[in-house]
């Protein structure tokens, strides 16, 4: 059994209800503590969310069962686990699957975790994607196992989270332009999926290094500071150095997917506090794609 163990200390303490609202637990998921086989404890013993608190008081809380959804089936597939805790776990999601099912594939990564889930004997736990990728983007993505995990890591800030990016594109740097700042709005090109740099898009904001340089290719390094759409691959456009296999916003090359992974992901554990820091190497087809790169080149 899941259960959450929290110590009132504000010097002017709220009903229960409200305090379990300030401390990251959702209505939602109040109410299916009450009405779904959960439980609020004030010092052990049942409470309604009217209790007036008092500090020094401990609340626990139980949650309640979660609805299963009757569209969301298991899928038996290998999951990569980075890290798991009681209440998350990060994946390193492969090219080629997307994060979440749509009406037209329902083979993603959380029918795998969920299935994952199964196997390994935590069948109350639900997946709910925190930080999700573009199907052909591969690398961390971060799962709650739970809606209360959902809900807490929903009320940290975009700037509590750094993704960093390891980008394969076409041409090369000029000199004193292998870092910098792209802050170019991003709005929606017409009807379409198709997104751009617009005057009067959304802000969008993204750090790039370039590592190293091949003739005419080079590798680069990506912060996010914003998660607009396509964010990545429209400012690339805008600085004229599209990424490898990314024909919607470049040119048709040799490379199957976009050559982008995602393999630094950080955050605070909003349940401890605790920093999160996790890094993995570039996806394997990548460093293939880089090593080809070299020998075309002449580079070895």
């Amino acid at each position: 059994m899941t259960l959450y163990k929290l110590v009132v200390q504000d010097k002017k303490p709220r009903k229960l209800g409200a305090f379990l609202v300030k401390n990251g637990f959702s209505k939602q998921a109040i109410n299916d503590a009450k009405n779904h086989q959960g439980l609020l404890l004030v010092n052990h013993k049942r409470r309604y969310t009217s209790f007036q608190l008092q500090r020094g008081d401990e609340v626990i809380f139980v949650p309640g069962k979660e609805k299963t959804n009757p569209w969301l089936r298991p899928i038996s597939a290998q999951v990569e686990i980075i890290a798991e805790n009681t209440n998350y776990l990060v994946v390193n999601k492969p090219a080629g699957l997307l994060s979440i099912p749509s009406r037209y594939d329902d083979d993603a990564l959380v029918n795998r975790v969920l299935s994952y889930f199964a196997q390994n004997k935590v069948p109350d736990a639900k997946p709910h994607v925190v930080t999700r990728l573009d199907r052909n983007t591969s690398g961390l993505v971060l799962i709650g196992k739970n809606a209360i995990a959902h809900a807490r890591f929903s009320k940290l800030s975009k700037a509590d989270f750094v993704k960093k990016y390891y980008a394969i594109v076409h041409g090369n740097f000029a000199a004193g332009k292998t870092n910098g700042i792209v802050d170019a709005p991003i709005g929606r090109v017409g009807t379409a999926v198709l997104r751009g740099v617009q005057s009067d898009g959304k802000q969008a904001v993204t750090a790039y290094r370039v590592l190293d340089q091949l003739p005419g290719v080079s590798l680069v390094e990506l912060r996010l500071y914003t998660g607009r759409t396509h964010q990545i691959r429209v400012h690339l456009q805008y600085l004229n150095h599209p990424l490898f296999g990314d024909p919607l916003y470049g040119i048709t090359d040799e490379f199957n997917r976009q050559a982008l992974h995602c393999f630094y992901l950080a955050f605070p554990d909003p349940f401890t506090g605790q920093p999160v820091e996790l890094e993995i190497p570039a996806a394997s087809d990548m460093q293939q794609l880089w090593q080809n790169l070299q020998r075309k080149k002449g580079c070895q």
